[in-house]
């Protein structure tokens, strides 16, 4: 019953943070590509004018450390904008996700590991039945994202804020450090120090 209720809270969060209703069955849509500029321009108004500069700000200072994983500057603005909603959404620092990201895909959205986890976060397949819509395209970068800030968050909160083991989790290695080391490091070393400048 205990999982049955975070696997809720947590479908709850992927379904909100999408547009949808928690409580509806009826299978989603895909939105059409002329309605995404107002969403869009929407969400940006509920931020704050000091809210929206911070995270023009963030998005200057990360574009020169991504444009060593992506050419597209147009792509990389919108990767940026994307990942910062949803880092802070989840409560996580836009700088882990990058480095997690860097680690796992090395930000190539349609990648697929031997294990089987799919796009930018690397999300197992079966997170899709636990948590979303069978709709849901796990290499399509808002949709990942969505659901990797969420694991990421879940697993932080499961482990009382110690990063180490919470990205042994996500990884599926809890016990080891190898995994952790390498995000703490791309963490530390690319995009904590970019955000510093």
């Amino acid at each position: 019953m205990r999982k049955l209720a975070k696997a809720v809270t947590l479908s709850g969060v992927l379904l909100s943070g999408a547009g949808l209703v928690a409580t509806s069955l009826v299978a989603a849509q895909p939105l059409p590509q002329t309605l995404r500029p107002t969403l869009e321009s929407a969400n940006q108004q509920h931020q704050t004018p000091q809210q929206q500069w911070a995270a023009r700000q963030w998005r200057e200072r990360m574009d020169t450390p991504l444009a060593r994983f992506m050419d597209d500057a147009v792509q990389r603005q919108t990767l940026l904008t994307r990942i910062y909603q949803e880092a802070r959404l989840a409560g996580l620092p836009p700088e882990l996700v990058l480095a997690l990201i860097q680690v796992e895909s090395a930000f190539k959205a349609e990648a697929i590991s031997s294990a089987g986890a799919v796009g930018l976060m690397q999300i197992m397949p079966f997170w899709v039945s636990e948590l979303g819509l069978p709709i849901d395209d796990l290499t399509y970068p808002p949709r990942n994202l969505r659901y990797g800030c969420t694991i990421l968050a879940h697993y932080l909160a499961l482990e009382n804020g110690d990063f180490t083991r919470a990205l042994a989790r996500y990884n599926g290695s809890l016990g080891e450090t190898w995994y952790p080391e390498r995000v703490m490091h791309a963490w530390r070393n690319t995009w904590r120090r970019s955000a510093l400048r």
